[in-house]
């Protein structure tokens, strides 16, 4: 049984929170200093100086590390076309992608990111999952939850649930801020047939 589990973190010695802070970043990768010093128990100091001891990066560049990993097996976008970083990605199962929301990415009166990066995150990382060299997204349905604002970091979980046919894809993909749902889309994703060929 893990000791983190047994008892509460912050009563924890220091070598024992760097140890399960070392476990749980091999299982979550994608968690922030700030969200790692809630698990825990402890300041976001503290995180940091725990993570420089043990060599561990920032959020950051764990994401990047993983992304660069993750494109070498997306098949249907080149990597300019993907919005967000994708960190994770399994072929014909399932993916993950980060968006983190920038002053950009907003409207100019207020700190309200458009609707149109949310969706395109979604859309990429649904067509980035497929199994296909050649497919975009022929029938769509979304729904926007909330507002996301900038500073948030959406992460986007791409899931796909069944192929209706050879060279068609039913994709789920859910987007979130921290644990709550701010998008989600479904996407039947097809294969692009060559020329001449009748849908």
């Amino acid at each position: 049984m893990n000791m983190e589990l047994d008892r509460p973190a912050a009563s924890l010695p220091r070598r024992e929170r760097q140890r399960a802070l070392r476990e749980t970043l091999l299982r979550e990768p994608l968690l922030t200093d700030e969200e790692l010093a809630e698990r825990f128990h402890v300041s976001v100091p503290t995180i940091r100086l725990d993570r420089a001891t043990l060599g561990l990066p920032d959020v950051r560049e764990r994401a990047r590390e993983l992304a660069s990993q993750a494109l070498g097996r997306v098949r249907a976008l080149g990597p300019r076309e993907i919005v967000g970083e994708i960190v994770d990605v399994e072929l014909g199962r399932h993916a993950v992608s980060i968006l983190e929301a920038e002053p950009s990415h907003a409207f100019e009166r207020h700190a309200t990111v458009r609707g149109q990066h949310l969706y395109a995150q979604a859309e990429s990382l649904a067509m980035a999952v497929v199994d296909a060299a050649d497919a975009l997204p022929e029938v769509v349905n979304v729904k926007f939850k909330r507002p996301v604002r900038i500073g948030e970091r959406v992460v986007a979980k791409a899931e796909v649930l069944r192929q209706p046919r050879p060279g068609q894809w039913v994709v789920l993909v859910q987007s979130r801020v921290q644990q709550e749902i701010v998008f989600r889309g479904k996407f039947l994703i097809a294969q692009i047939p060559p020329e001449g060929t009748p849908r």
